[in-house]
């Protein structure tokens, strides 16, 4: 498996070693990647996600898993959480949908 945030698309960076001679060696630079579990709210679950501590950071930024899905582009995110956002969408849909057909009291 990649080592790949599955919010940002995060992948690892190949460059150098460069010692004080300045010699050479490759070396990959790799994301900072934790297991978290993040919990939607309009959706009432929560998923292990496999995210960068940076996109952790921005996550809590936002507000919560549900607005950062909703602000990504679906090109850097995995299937998993496009399969998410489409479903918070589905969610928050159904339920405007109910709070506009409730007759006021």
């Amino acid at each position: 498996m990649t080592r790949q945030c599955e919010l940002t698309g995060k992948l690892p960076l190949s460059g150098q070693n460069r010692s004080h001679a300045e010699n050479k060696s490759k070396r990959k630079f790799n994301p900072n990647l934790c297991n978290v579990t993040l919990i939607s709210d309009a959706l009432d679950r929560s998923f292990r996600l496999r995210v960068s501590a940076h996109a952790l950071k921005t996550v809590e930024h936002r507000g919560g898993l549900d607005p950062f899905l909703m602000k990504a582009r679906n090109e850097e995110l995995s299937e998993r959480c496009q399969k998410i956002k489409r479903d918070i969408k589905k969610a928050k849909k159904a339920s405007s949908e109910d709070a506009t057909s409730a007759p006021a009291s």
